[in-house]
């Protein structure tokens, strides 16, 4: 028997990131779902859902749905429509393949003014005399019925022929529920008879070997330990098994039956009746999965990652923290995530699958805090660090230091250290830096070239050329 669950609803929910209280659209057909419960409590904001090919036998639990438009029950056990009147959002109902048979219960639905759309062929009723008058004269605010639009002058010459119509449906209704009735007797009166001729098999020495002393009834060469033959026994007795259980098999699907309710649900003890069968004589059990180990019997914490998840570890110096970054799915709601942090390792649980690391140095977990990015969903843990402890007689280990730690810690010493400059030239070559700034050095200066004289007229060595122009 299907059942409605959180877990059915959660799975289904994927496009809704898992949360179920704002889940606008479900699925849940081929779920051999055999009643309609707990969807009107989890999901109060579901607009459409879809319920076909189940074996619902009533409809129930979603009168509290105030905003649902599309339900979708076809292929179900549905007898009568009823407790649809809360759905006030409610445009269009399928009902295709059914068993209503009570084709005034559609009366129920006037209340649903917003109802446009429904589907009832594949039912009963729908073999009516009247069925399609009456349907359009009863509700009339439907626009389509079974796929077909409804017209003004359908509905006007069904208003005027109603009184009629209804007398005839009624006598109608009265004939299937006679019927019906026959055939519920009927099934009844065959599950006794299927109990009873279980019985009659399970009884001890039916099959002429089920006794209650067994060694009176054996041989003595089956007796004895090293008997050959029991192998050979218990081979046969399986054979036989198989050969009796496929005999029924096609006994079952070979006898004609009526489509009822009640021939659905034996359809469906059969085939279920036939995989618990198969799964004892092949002796094909689920196998049970070991949990996974995380802390070895000497009390070592291991490395596991599960949920095979992305992570960095990051070691924090200035603020002595170490802070792990996990890459948790950006989508998952926060509760399916679960964190534990321990001295010497961090666990999380994210949807039941372990991460676990164990961490470089002992961390102080009360002190520890997580947070998660609501853009991409990570989880990011800061742990910080326990101080050093000074133990008495023994010197404590020191951790390997990579290359980059040992030069931060020399740059560390060096800006310690206060650097002083000395000016004696005897200890260290160093410049004088009395005389750094130096005296002006006479430079020589450039030998200028003396004017030229020019001779006067009453200069005695004066000579006047006559080839020489005059100077101006």
């Amino acid at each position: 028997m299907g059942r409605i669950t959180e877990d059915l609803i959660r799975r289904n929910a994927e496009h809704n990131e898992c949360v179920i209280f704002s889940l606008e659209e479900l699925s849940l057909h081929q779920q051999e779902i055999e009643k309609l419960e707990h969807i009107d409590k989890w999901c109060r904001e579901l607009k459409i859902l879809y319920l076909q090919n189940n074996l619902i036998g009533k409809i129930e639990n979603v009168s509290k749905l105030k905003k649902l438009e599309y339900l979708n029950l076809a292929l179900n056990n549905i007898e009568k429509i009823e407790n649809l009147e809360g759905c006030e959002g409610l445009t269009k109902l399928d009902l295709t393949v059914n068993f209503i048979g009570e084709l005034s219960s559609i009366k129920t639905l006037q209340h649903n003014i917003h109802l446009k759309e429904i589907f009832l062929m594949g039912n009963p009723c729908a073999d009516f005399e009247g069925y399609r008058p009456f349907v359009v004269a009863t509700l009339q605010q439907l626009k389509w019925l079974d796929g077909k639009e409804i017209e003004r002058s359908e509905r006007i010459q069904a208003l005027q022929n109603f009184p009629v119509i209804e007398r005839q449906i009624r006598e109608q209704e009265k004939a299937y529920c006679l019927r019906r009735a026959k055939d519920k007797e009927e099934a009844q009166r065959k599950l006794q008879e299927e109990q009873e001729n279980r019985e009659k098999k399970s009884r001890p020495g039916f099959d002429g070997r089920w006794y209650t002393d067994i060694a009176a009834t054996l041989p003595s060469s089956v007796e004895s330990k090293d008997h050959p033959q029991a192998p050979e026994i218990q081979e046969g007795e399986y054979t036989k098994k198989k050969l009796d259980d496929c005999e029924d098999d096609l006994e079952f699907w070979n006898k004609p039956s009526l489509f009822t309710p009640e021939s659905r649900l034996e359809t469906l003890r059969h085939i279920e009746k036939q995989r618990e069968d198969q799964e004892k004589l092949s002796g094909k059990k689920k196998k049970v999965k070991l949990p996974r180990t995380l802390i070895t019997e000497d009390g070592k914490a291991l490395n596991v990652n599960e949920p095979k998840l992305d992570f960095s570890l990051k070691d924090d110096e200035k603020r002595n923290q170490i802070i792990l970054d996990l890459a948790v799915y950006r989508y998952m709601d926060t509760s399916l995530i679960d964190v534990d942090v321990q001295p010497t390792y961090v666990r999380v649980m994210v949807k039941g699958k372990p991460f676990q690391l164990v961490l470089p140095a002992e961390v102080k977990p009360d002190s520890s805090s997580v947070k998660r990015s609501q853009t991409t969903g990570h989880l990011l843990i800061c742990m910080p660090k326990v101080g050093e402890v000074i133990t008495g007689g023994q010197r404590a280990s020191k951790p390997v230091k990579s290359t980059s730690d040992s030069s931060m810690e020399q740059t560390n010493k060096r800006s310690q250290q206060v650097e002083r400059l000395e000016v004696d030239p005897s200890k260290h070559s160093f410049p004088d830096v009395a005389h750094i700034v130096q005296g002006e050095k006479h430079v020589p200066r450039r030998v200028r070239s003396e004017p030229t004289i020019i001779p006067c007229e009453d200069d005695p060595d004066f000579e006047d050329n006559p080839e020489v122009p005059p100077l101006i």
